[in-house]
């Protein structure tokens, strides 16, 4: 990815990241195929899954209204012109990355497949360790006590 001098320094693309997670999960389902809910569960798996995958979607769709409402990109190597508290940020300030994590176990769930779902445990993992820490350093470094303040009233995640 471009990097920019006023920006985190993203070095991977976190949509490829929980893509990638999928993808691998879906491999080893393939390989060895484990339901998350055996037998007649496979409805309720899928039932669930459909509502993640919708919440996951409107979460990412929130997160991106807010960012266009505050004027600033959400891709993770432009430069931030604004913090924005508003929708989702409210209660998460990761909406993005939690609303893709909330899609990939939707879609591990419509599959009935565990290995996909378990794989978001090392996606959410590489997104904080690679983007998050990167993101919030960033952020304090360019917004300083407005961003910490944010923090402090904001989780992370949930």
């Amino acid at each position: 990815m471009a990097s920019h001098d006023d920006s985190a320094g993203i070095r991977i693309f976190p949509p490829a990241v929980y893509l990638g997670g999928l993808v691998v999960g879906y491999a080893l389902d393939w390989l060895w195929p484990v339901p998350i809910l055996p037998g007649g569960g496979g409805l309720i798996a899928r039932i669930l899954g459909v509502a993640l995958v919708l919440a996951g979607l409107a979460t990412v769709a929130l997160a991106l209204a807010a960012f266009r409402r505050a004027g600033t990109s959400p891709h993770p190597n432009h430069p931030t012109a604004a913090l924005t508290g508003a929708g989702p940020y409210r209660f998460t300030r990761n909406p993005m990355y939690l609303g893709l994590a909330l899609l990939m176990a939707g879609i591990a769930g419509i599959g009935n497949a565990l290995w996909p779902l378990l794989a978001v445990i090392p996606v959410v993992a590489i997104i904080q360790t690679q983007v998050i820490v990167r993101e919030e350093a960033y952020l304090e470094a360019k917004f300083g006590e407005s961003y910490r303040a944010y923090r402090t009233r904001v989780r992370r995640w949930l």
